[in-house]
């Protein structure tokens, strides 16, 4: 039962004990039991809303930066992706295979000041030895959320 409640969490977090008890036929109470354990635990980190950020105006300005970094005997990444992680700009930090080795997605006002944290803070890091930013033009899905409406958007367009 408790990956089904995470799964129904992940969802929709504002699902109600008494919600996910129907949907997997269970007790209220256990329902109520299992996520503080799966909280307690460590399982369930927080809730967060999913914003649709482009249809509020003066919104953020999201990219992927691309790390490529020289790991420290016995540390590994872990040393630079906690260095990273603590950054306010820094929304998520993934070690990856292939090409480059830490996922960065990072967050400003403006492109310049997306730009500017990166070659101020991010390329400085002694182990980071390049980076490779790109920008985010368009969400669609966000954390498994749709986020396309039936407003026109041009840019995915070519126009002759």
């Amino acid at each position: 039962m408790e990956f089904e409640i995470l799964k129904l969490l992940a969802r929709n977090a504002k699902y109600t004990a008494e919600e996910i008890a129907v949907m997997l036929g269970a007790e209220e109470q256990e329902v109520k039991d299992t996520i503080e354990r799966l909280e307690n635990d460590g399982y369930i980190r927080g809730y967060k809303a999913v914003i649709d950020w482009e249809r509020i105006e003066g919104a953020a300005v999201s990219a992927i930066v691309e790390l490529n970094v020289v790991p420290k005997a016995g540390l590994g990444f872990e040393e630079v992706a906690e260095r990273v992680m603590q950054y306010n700009e820094v929304e998520s930090v993934y070690l990856m295979s292939g090409v480059y080795d830490l996922n960065v997605v990072v967050k400003g006002k403006t492109l310049q000041d997306v730009a500017r944290f990166v070659a101020k803070e991010l390329a400085t890091i002694d182990s980071v030895t390049s980076t490779t930013t790109h920008f985010v033009m368009r969400r669609y899905k966000e954390m498994d959320v749709p986020l396309i409406t039936d407003e026109q958007d041009d840019r995915g367009q070519i126009l002759l």
